[in-house]
């Protein structure tokens, strides 16, 4: 008999849902935008409303299209966008305040505050992140100071604290819990105990008592009530998106590396066992736990991929709808000498710099609305390339292929640009939807679908191989430009108090 897990996947910009059957293969899914909130410059936020509603009534949908009836759904994986911070009562489930979503920057001063008082490193050494405002830590802290009351509720137990896979738990089943790979995107987590840190707890002035258990991210941790699908279902896999696609790439092995151009990007290279030093301000980070063993993770984050289409569209109002980015673009043969840096949310990896601002500069009396979008699209290209030169001395290796999924995966353009940078094949999967993929195979393994990892790996299949075929000379010379456009974007606003 065959068997079914339903996966779903908040994301930054809309909540997706997937029925997969048990050879790997999307049976029905259904995707829905929600609003994205900026009260002030450098804010941005969700409404806690939104990310449940647009993720329930997808999960629904996707249900009723795979025509499955919900008792023959083996269990549920949960992925999410990471670091978001919800802050809510324990008893009625009213979030206090909106979500503070991983792209806002409103704590960047707490973070230059820390980093002067010398807190930098240690916080490296126990969380292997970057001291940045992109972590949860700040964010949450910013909640229990600015929300009338929080801090004084929070101690007293009355709030709990989540990120998205934390309140979606919630809401399903009523359990607080937070899986291990999320846990250690909140700099709050010890990445080599496994446990809440009290040092980093007292650093920030959090109190333990609104933090959610931690548990494997593959396990079941509780039933989706069946008031939700008409069926209890089990909830059996939870991982922050960037590991769940690592996951669903099927890169189980130390070295193998892939790459999600979704909202942002996201490169993660498998690093074994321990977790891994980065030299080149990198993050270390857990990767998943299974049946008692974690696995971590070498990842570079980029803060602007897809979502600087999205401004092409909602900002600029170039294109009407995303996929037309990619005919925008190829009607002309290069971006024309224009180099679009797009630090709209300031800088990731390797250069983490709050304080950088999108920047359009080469243009001509000869630009058009063509080249900005062609210049847009191997911005992409170019933030990932950094990423995987730092990653490569990181891990003193060479990397012999990228495996590439999320959304804009699916343009051609950019995947052989992004080819052509790095001068290895960029390999497409048939599923590019890995994220999800990934939370269904992490259920699936918890409730026997699967028997472990290593049986997974044959569901992967390639799509399409973009071979390099740009010069080594030109490549660097590209490069070179490149980075004397994020010199130009550099350290641009003004740090605030």
């Amino acid at each position: 008999m065959t068997h079914y897990i339903l996966a779903l996947d908040q994301g930054t910009t809309s909540s997706r849902a997937i029925v997969f059957d048990d050879t790997g293969v999307a049976v029905a899914s259904c995707q829905r935008e929600f609003p994205q909130h900026f009260p002030q410059p450098g804010c941005v936020e969700h409404d806690p409303a939104d990310i449940w509603a647009s993720q329930l009534a997808c999960a629904r949908a996707a249900l009723t299209d795979s025509g499955v009836d919900p008792a023959r759904i083996a269990a549920i994986g949960i992925a999410n966008q990471r670091e978001t911070t919800l802050l809510w009562d324990r008893v009625t489930g009213e979030p206090v305040a909106n979500a503070i979503v991983w792209q806002d920057r409103r704590t960047a001063g707490a973070c230059d505050r820390l980093r002067e008082a010398g807190r930098a490193a240690m916080i490296a050494e126990l969380t292997g992140l970057e001291l940045d405002a992109y972590f949860s830590a700040t964010k949450l802290q910013w909640l229990l100071d600015h929300v009338p009351g929080a801090r004084q509720r929070a101690e007293r137990g009355e709030l709990a604290f989540g990120t998205v896979d934390s309140y979606l738990v919630y809401r399903l089943c009523g359990r607080h819990v937070t899986d291990t790979s999320n846990a250690a995107r909140t700099m709050l987590f010890n990445i080599h105990t496994l446990a809440w840190d009290d040092a980093l707890l007292a650093l920030f002035d959090i109190p333990r008592a609104v933090l959610p258990e931690v548990v494997p991210s593959s396990g079941l941790v509780g039933h989706a009530a069946a008031e939700w699908f008409g069926h209890p279902i089990p909830i059996a896999g939870i991982a922050g998106d960037q590991q769940a696609a690592t996951f669903g790439q099927a890169c189980h092995r130390k070295g193998m590396v892939k790459n999600t151009y979704g909202t942002g990007c996201f490169m993660l290279m498998h690093a074994g066992a321990t977790p891994p030093v980065s030299h080149h301000r990198l993050l270390s980070t857990v990767g998943w736990t299974i049946d008692g063993r974690t696995d971590y993770l070498l990842e570079g984050s980029v803060f602007m991929g897809g979502a600087t289409v999205q401004w092409l569209r909602d900002g600029l109002g170039i294109i009407r709808q995303s996929h037309e980015v990619e005919a925008l673009s190829t009607s002309v043969p290069d971006s024309g000498g224009v180099m679009l840096v797009p630090a709209f949310a300031g800088l990731g990896a390797p250069h983490w710099d709050p304080y950088a601002r999108a920047t359009i500069l080469g243009m001509t009396r000869g630009t058009t609305a063509a080249h900005i979008a062609r210049a847009a699209l191997e911005a992409i290209a170019y933030q990932s390339a950094e990423l995987l030169t730092a990653m490569q001395k990181d891990a003193a290796c060479a990397v012999t292929e990228l495996r590439a999924d999320g959304g804009a995966a699916r343009n051609d353009l950019l995947m052989q640009f992004q080819a052509d940078l790095l001068g290895i094949p960029v390999v497409r999967p048939r599923v590019t939807e890995t994220t999800a993929l990934g939370a269904a195979w992490l259920a699936g393994l918890a409730c026997g679908v699967w028997e472990s990892p290593a049986a997974l790996e044959h569901q992967w299949q390639v799509d399409t191989c973009f071979e390099p075929r740009m010069a080594a000379e030109r490549r660097a010379a590209l490069m070179a430009r490149w980075a004397r456009a994020v010199a130009h974007a550099r350290s641009w606003a003004e740090p605030e108090d």
